[in-house]
C-alpha cells in the first residue's frame, strides 16, 4: 500500500506545461465559441438594431404606426391568443394520460407527439394546404359551406396550432412523472373530486414546468413564418402576420419598415429568455426546497 502513494501522487499532480498547455486549450476553446457566437448571432443582431434607429427614433416610431404593420401586429396576437390556450389545455390533459397511464400504443403516441419537432414547418403548411385546400380531401366540403381555411385565419392558426403542439406537454411529462400519484390518492381518499385534485395538488405542483411550456409555445407562436407563410398567402393588411411582414418588406425595399418590426421581435426574444431564465430559477429553487 505504502508503493502506490507515490505513484497516485505522481499522476494527480500536473507540470506547468501541462498546466499551460490546458489553459491555451481553454483560451482557443472560449475564443472561437465567442467568435461562432458573434458571426451568426451578435453581429446580425447589432445589425438589425443599427439599421432600425439609422435615421434616428422618430422614423422608427413612425414606421411601427403604419396601418400595414399595427394590422401585422394584430393578426399575430390573435393568432397567438387562440393557439396558446388550445395547446395548453391540450398539452396537460395529454401530459397527464402519458405520465399517469400505461396502455398499449402510448410509445405511438409520444412519438407523435414529436412530429412538428421533426417535420419541417413548410411540410406542415403543405400539409395542411393537401387537407383543406380547394382540390384538398375537405375542400369540396367546405367549399359547399362557404367555409374558408386556407388563405385565411382559420389555416393560420391551424399552422401555429400544429408547430407549437409540443411544448407544453413535454415540459409537463417530466414533472408530473417525478411528482408520482401518492398525493392525488391521498386526495382522493380524502373526498376531493378531479377539479380539486386539478386544481389543488396538481396545478400548484406543476406550475412552473407549465409557464415554461406556455412561455416557449407562445414565442414559437409569434415567431412562426415557414408554416404560416405557406397557408396564408401573405396577404397585406389580411394574412400577413408580423415576420410575414419582415420578408415583405424587405423584398420590396422597405428596409426602415422590415428592421423596425424585427427590432419588436426581438424585443419579444429578449422578454421570452429573460422569463425563461427566471422560470428556470424558480424551479431549481423549488427543486433545493423539495431536497431540502
Amino acid at each position: 500500500m505504502a508503493s502506490l502513494g507515490p505513484s497516485l501522487g505522481a499522476t494527480s499532480t500536473s507540470t506547468p506545461v501541462e498546466i499551460k498547455k490546458r489553459d491555451w486549450t481553454k483560451i482557443g476553446l472560449i475564443t472561437v465559441v465567442v467568435l461562432y457566437l458573434a458571426l451568426i448571432l451578435f453581429i446580425p443582431a447589432l445589425n438589425v438594431f443599427v439599421q432600425a434607429f439609422s435615421r434616428g427614433v422618430g422614423p422608427f416610431l413612425k414606421n411601427l404606426t403604419e396601418p400595414t404593420f399595427l394590422n401585422a401586429v394584430k393578426l399575430t396576437f390573435i393568432i397567438a391568443a387562440i393557439a396558446v390556450p388550445v395547446n395548453t389545455v391540450f398539452g396537460l390533459c395529454v401530459a397527464w394520460v402519458i405520465a399517469r397511464k400505461r396502455f398499449p400504443g402510448r410509445a405511438l403516441v409520444i412519438s407523435i407527439l414529436d412530429v412538428p419537432f421533426s417535420v419541417s414547418p413548410v411540410v406542415a403548411g403543405l400539409m395542411i394546404v393537401l387537407l383543406y385546400g380547394r382540390n384538398g380531401w375537405f375542400g369540396p366540403l367546405l367549399e359547399a359551406n362557404n367555409i374558408r381555411i386556407i388563405f385565411a385565419l382559420p389555416g393560420m392558426i391551424l399552422a401555429t396550432a400544429f408547430v407549437t403542439l409540443p411544448f407544453v406537454a413535454r415540459e409537463v411529462i417530466p414533472v408530473l412523472e417525478e411528482l408520482g400519484s401518492d398525493q392525488e390518492e391521498a386526495a382522493k381518499t380524502l373526498g376531493a373530486n378531479n377539479w380539486q385534485i386539478f386544481w389543488r395538488v396538481i396545478l400548484p405542483s406543476i406550475r412552473w414546468g407549465l409557464l415554461y411550456g406556455v412561455l416557449l409555445t407562445n414565442a414559437r407562436a409569434m415567431g412562426e413564418f415557414g408554416a404560416v407563410s405557406v397557408v396564408s398567402g401573405n396577404i397585406g393588411s389580411k394574412t400577413q402576420t408580423l415576420p410575414l411582414f419582415v420578408e415583405e418588406a424587405y423584398k420590396q425595399y422597405q428596409t426602415e419598415s422590415s428592421y423596425s418590426a424585427a427590432v419588436l421581435l426581438a424585443l419579444l426574444a429578449v422578454v421570452t429568455l429573460v422569463l425563461k431564465e427566471i422560470l428556470e430559477r424558480k424551479t431549481r429553487i423549488e427543486d433545493v426546497d423539495k431536497e431540502a
